[in-house]
């Protein structure tokens, strides 16, 4: 019988990240690069203002310039573009972010769509999805590539591990398989039309779920010494869950995250890795 599991430390795990970007946004200010990022916020959801504070924060707090243009429900679809266009022939900016959801009657196909791929700092792009899927050097959709990093942490080695993916979102279920798949794990994808789910999750080394469906995954669901990912976020009775029951599998698994304070941590620190990425290529010797 396996021992206790653990709840992952992503707190730490984030702060470690901080740490290795402070150093090397302050290796880029020593050449006179000053990485902006431009973020534009079209909508009234109190989420999404949330998410850009915490974004604001932590530029602030590590050195990065930061624009953000706020509109209200007058805006027009070519104001957006209109700015886009601007944002992309702007030298200055490295990273441009469109916050979601829009408000109702922009496009937001069209917007993200008009982002310069090489800005394309949430990794949303047709041109981006096409290069990880291939396993090109690209911009990598954040709460994935926070993801790799707590398993890189972990000291997890991918190679040869089955994978079970929970979800196919452009965001986060279809840029995390070909992550998978470009460190030879062996990748299978469930979602809301797979039958007999437990099949799938109990023969998983690695199982990332991000359903929207609070504590779809228990106990019985999972595979002793398994390492379950949870990117789930539920509100439920004002309190926060995830799709996974933490407490229950915690005595099979492993490693699992939490929710609040697992995986969601990541991602804003994942937004600023991309930004230093692309600011260091642009600036390659």
């Amino acid at each position: 019988m396996i021992k206790m599991g653990e709840i992952v430390n992503v707190k730490e795990i984030v702060e470690n990240k901080k740490v290795e970007l402070k150093r090397r946004i302050e290796e880029l200010n020593k050449r006179n690069i000053f990485p902006k990022l431009a973020l534009i916020l079209a909508n009234d959801d109190n989420a999404s203002r949330i998410y850009v504070s915490n974004k604001r924060k932590l530029c602030d707090e590590l050195g990065i310039l930061e624009d953000e243009y706020t509109f209200d429900k007058s805006v027009t679809k070519q104001e957006i573009l209109d700015l886009v266009n601007k944002l992309n022939q702007d030298e200055n900016v490295y990273g441009i972010l469109v916050q979601l959801p829009l408000f109702e009657h922009l496009d937001e196909e069209e917007i993200l769509l008009n982002i310069n791929p090489n800005k394309d700092v949430d990794g949303f792009h047709p041109l981006n999805l096409g290069k990880l899927a291939i396993g090109d050097e690209t911009i990598v959709s954040c709460t994935p590539k926070g993801i790799i990093t707590i398993l890189d942490s972990l000291n997890i080695d991918l190679k040869s591990k089955n994978a079970v993916v929970i979800g196919r979102s452009r965001i986060v279920g279809k840029p995390m398989i070909h992550l998978l798949l470009n460190r030879n794990a062996t990748v299978t994808v469930c979602h809301s039309k797979t039958k007999n789910l437990e099949d799938y999750t109990r023969n998983a080394d690695i199982l990332i779920v991000a359903t929207g469906v609070p504590h779809l995954v228990t106990k019985d669901m999972v595979k002793e010494g398994a390492v379950v990912l949870d990117v789930g976020i539920n509100r439920i009775d004002g309190k926060l869950k995830g799709d996974v029951d933490t407490q229950g599998v915690l005595e099979k698994v492993k490693y699992v995250t939490s929710v609040p304070g697992g995986v969601g941590l990541t991602t804003v620190v994942s937004l600023v890795e991309n930004l230093v990425e692309i600011a260091e290529k642009i600036n390659r010797d």
